[in-house]
C-alpha cells in the first residue's frame, strides 16, 4: 500500500500546473491523501481536517505565521506613514548617472532584503524615476532589479520572510523520513549549492556594469512610445496622497535587522556558546527573529505616534498589511498538512524500497530540472519547495546523496520559477511598475534564466561526481 503515498504528490503537480494555482493543487493533493487513508466521505473529510490541524499545532509553525503576519503588517505601516515613498523620493533625487543608479540598486539590498515583494516596490519606483538617466531598456532594468530580489534573498540566512519557511520545510521533510537533523543548520549548509541563484546573480551583475545595450530604450516591449519616468502612483506604496518620510522606512528596518542579529547571538550565548559564529549557528533563530520583530513593531507604533499619526490608522494599516500575507499562510497550512499526510501514508518507505536504484549523480540535477519545470508553470517558489522537498530529502537519504546538496537543488528550482515565470508575483509587480507587457517581459527574462538553469544542472552533476 506504500505506493499509494506517491499519488497525492502526482495530483498536486497535475492540478497546480493545469490551474496555474498552487493552493488548489496542494489542497487537491491533501484531499487525495485523506481519502486514501480513510476512504469514507465523512471519515476522509475528518482526516483532511486532522492533517490541517497537525501543522497548526506545531509551535514552530505558529511562530512562522506570527512572523510573516507581523512583518507584512510593519510594511503596511511603512507605506501609510510615507516611509517607502520618502525613500524613493530621496534616493531618486540624489542619483545622476547610470552607474550610480545601478550601484544603488545593488547596495540597497543591504536594507531591503527582508522580502522580494518589499524590495521590488522599494527599488523599482526609484529606477523608474531614473529611466531617462539610466539609458537601459525597461526590460533590462526589471531584470537587474529581480536578480537582486528572490535570488539574493534565498541566500540570506537571517531576518527575511523566507528563512523561517525554508527551515520549516526542511525540518518537516526530515521528520517525515524519521531522520535526525536541524532544519536551519541544513538550510545554512545548502546555501552554497543554490546554483541557480548564484548563476543568475552573476548574470545580473554583468548586465548591470559590463553590458552595453545597442538598441534604443523604447525597443524593449514598453507599452509607451516615450519612456515614462513618472514614479508617483506607479504603485500604491508611492501614491501622491502619501507623505514622504524616508526615516519611517529606515528606522524600523534598521531596528529589525540589528535586533535580530543581537538577539540571535544572545540566544546562542545564553546556551553557553561564546564565539560569535558558534553562537549564531547554535541559536534558535526563529525565536530570535519573532522576538526582534515583535519588539520592533511595538517601538515603531510609538515612533509613528510621536509623529502625530493616529493610532486607529496605524492599527488599520498594520492589519491590512498583515492580511496581504493570508494567501501565503493558507499555503503554509496546506503544505504542513501534506507533509503530515506523506508521513502517515508511508511515503518515505515507498521511496526507500523502490527508488534506491537511482544513481547518486543524477539525483540533484534531476530534482533541479523537475522542480524548475513545476515552479515555472505554477510561478511559486514556496509552493515548489513544499511539493518537492519531502521527495528530495527522501531520495537523498535513500541514495546516500548529500542532503545539503539535495536541499540546495530544490531551493534553486523554486527560485527559477519565482524569477522567470510569467505567473510569478515578482514578474507581474515589476511589469506593472515599469509599464511592461507581462508576457513580453517574462519571455525576455527566460533566455538568461535558461542559461542559469543549464549552468546549474551541469553544476549539480559535476559536484555530485566530486562529492
Amino acid at each position: 500500500m506504500d505506493w499509494l503515498s506517491i499519488i497525492p504528490f502526482v495530483v498536486v503537480i497535475l492540478v497546480a500546473v493545469k490551474t496555474k494555482l498552487v493552493i488548489p493543487g496542494l489542497t487537491a493533493g491533501l484531499l487525495t491523501a485523506s481519502f486514501i487513508h480513510k476512504p469514507g466521505l465523512i471519515s476522509g473529510l475528518e482526516q483532511f481536517y486532522q492533517f490541517i490541524m497537525s501543522g497548526l499545532k506545531d509551535e514552530s509553525n505558529i511562530k512562522i505565521i506570527i512572523f510573516l503576519y507581523m512583518f507584512t503588517g510593519l510594511i503596511g505601516m511603512m507605506k501609510y506613514t510615507g516611509g517607502i515613498k520618502g525613500f524613493v523620493q530621496t534616493a531618486s533625487s540624489k542619483i545622476n548617472s547610470k552607474r550610480g543608479a545601478l550601484f544603488l540598486t545593488w547596495l540597497s539590498t543591504l536594507g531591503t532584503f527582508s522580502a522580494p515583494s518589499f524590495r521590488i516596490v522599494t527599488v523599482a519606483p526609484i529606477m523608474k524615476a531614473l529611466l531617462k538617466k539610466v539609458k537601459m531598456t525597461p526590460q533590462e532594468l526589471g531584470f537587474v532589479i529581480e536578480t537582486t530580489a528572490t535570488p539574493v534573498i534565498v541566500l540570506i540566512p537571517i531576518a527575511t520572510a523566507f528563512v523561517g519557511y525554508m527551515s520549516s520545510v526542511v525540518d518537516l521533510s526530515l521528520k517525515g523520513q524519521g531522520l535526525e537533523g536541524d532544519g536551519y543548520r541544513l538550510f545554512l549548509e545548502s546555501i552554497p549549492y543554490n546554483f541557480f541563484s548564484i548563476s543568475i546573480i552573476i548574470i545580473g551583475f554583468y548586465l548591470s556594469f559590463f553590458h552595453h545595450n545597442k538598441k534604443p530604450a523604447t525597443d524593449a516591449g514598453n507599452l509607451e512610445k516615450e519612456i515614462d519616468d513618472k514614479w508617483e502612483d506607479c504603485h500604491p506604496v508611492v501614491s501622491k496622497d502619501l507623505p514622504a518620510k524616508p526615516m519611517n522606512l529606515l528606522v524600523p528596518l534598521s531596528g529589525v535587522i540589528l535586533l535580530t542579529l543581537f538577539l540571535t547571538y544572545w540566544n546562542g550565548y545564553e546556551k553557553g556558546f561564546t564565539g560569535i559564529i558558534e553562537a549564531f549557528i547554535e541559536a534558535d533563530v526563529l525565536d530570535a527573529m519573532v522576538f526582534a520583530l515583535l519588539t520592533t513593531v511595538l517601538l515603531t507604533f510609538v515612533f509613528y505616534l510621536f509623529q502625530k499619526f493616529t493610532l486607529k490608522n496605524l492599527v488599520t494599516f498594520f492589519i491590512e498589511g498583515g492580511n496581504d500575507m493570508m494567501a501565503v499562510i493558507v499555503l503554509l497550512t496546506v503544505v504542513w498538512g501534506l507533509a503530515s499526510s506523506a508521513e502517515t501514508l508511508g511515503f518515505s518507505t515507498f521511496v526507500t524500497q523502490n527508488l534506491n536504484w537511482i544513481p547518486v549523480l543524477f539525483v540533484p540535477p534531476v530534482l533541479f530540472l523537475v522542480g524548475s519545470f513545476v515552479s515555472y508553470f505554477i510561478g511559486s517558489s514556496w509552493g515548489t519547495w513544499g511539493i518537492l522537498m519531502p521527495l528530495g530529502i527522501s531520495l537523498g537519504a535513500t541514495t546516500g546523496t548529500s542532503l545539503p546538496l539535495v536541499i540546495g537543488a530544490v531551493f534553486a528550482s523554486g527560485t527559477f520559477g519565482a524569477f522567470s515565470s510569467p505567473l510569478s508575483d515578482n514578474t507581474n509587480t515589476i511589469a506593472k511598475i515599469l509599464k511592461l507587457n507581462t508576457m513580453t517581459y517574462a519571455t525576455f527574462k527566460l533566455k538568461p534564466a535558461l542559461i542559469g538553469a543549464a549552468v546549474s544542472a551541469i553544476g549539480y552533476f559535476v559536484i555530485s561526481f566530486i562529492i
